[in-house]
């Protein structure tokens, strides 16, 4: 029985809903270890496509959570490591989901919330969002969070957010490459529900296959090992049934097999 989340279902969708608005979703060890469950579930669950992150009340997600901070001071390094370890894990988890994900930003989004957005896929952002890296000023550093926040905004931008721990809007995460989009408030479910729309029209094999290519090739030379790599990817790819159904349906002036009957989709 879940007790720090809510999972809500939608058409080959399921919508994570972090739910400790009490403490401004802050992340202790149980929502941390619900949260890697669930997502694992998740992965294996052929009825999802793709699946939603988002917290309840008035922001997505301020960090971690005071009392496990006021544990971790008193705590051994031994135990620190368990539950650093626990975050990175579900991080990772996370990042190699084979179902597309979508982060859901809302009101503040602060230290490990900002862990959470960058493993995710996709981070849209309502305008009223306030982002910071604050670990510095409590003598730490964004560790198990730093190779998602990298991946997203870069050393170069990294290197002052993670040193000052500034506050920044949504307008600078968006221009540091942290969120892929930013509207208001009241929009932000149906820019999300967009996405879920064109997410249906895609292959879900395809879809994992394309996460797979971005995180093997991002970090390799272009040498002629990734050419070989790249190409053997795409004639497997090509020869798959679903390669074979999305030709045959773009040739037929079709939808392909995977792509929601609107009819139903209604019905629902």
């Amino acid at each position: 029985m879940l007790q720090t989340l809510e999972v809500a279902y939608g058409p080959q969708t399921a919508v994570l809903w972090l739910a400790r608005p009490e403490v401004r979703n802050a992340l202790d060890a149980r929502l941390i270890a619900e949260l890697t469950e669930t997502f694992m579930t998740l992965a294996d669950d052929s009825e999802i496509r793709a699946i939603v992150l988002a917290g309840h009340g008035k922001v997505f997600c301020a960090g971690a959570d005071l009392n496990a901070m006021r544990h971790s001071a008193q705590a051994s390094e031994a135990d620190n490591r368990s539950d650093a370890q626990a975050l990175a894990t579900l991080l990772h988890t996370i990042y190699t989901c084979p179902k597309p994900t979508i982060a859901r930003i809302h009101g503040a989004c602060m230290a490990g919330g900002l862990g959470l957005a960058t493993a995710c896929d996709i981070a849209i952002a309502s305008r009223d969002t306030r982002f910071a890296l604050t670990e510095t000023r409590l003598g730490l550093i964004p560790a198990m969070i730093s190779p998602y926040v990298l991946r997203a905004i870069g050393p170069r931008a990294a290197s002052r957010w993670f040193l000052t721990a500034e506050t920044f809007d949504a307008a600078e995460a968006w221009r540091i490459g942290l969120i892929h989009d930013i509207c208001e408030s009241e929009e932000l479910d149906a820019h999300i529900n967009a996405l879920l729309g064109k997410l249906m029209l895609a292959s879900p094999n395809a879809l994992k296959e394309s996460k797979r290519l971005i995180h093997d090739v991002s970090q390799h030379p272009i040498d002629d090992a990734i050419l070989e790599d790249t190409a053997t990817r795409l004639a497997a790819l090509r020869a798959s049934p679903d390669g074979r159904e999305g030709i045959a349906a773009f040739l037929e002036k079709r939808a392909a097999s995977w792509v929601p009957d609107p009819a139903e989709s209604n019905d629902k």
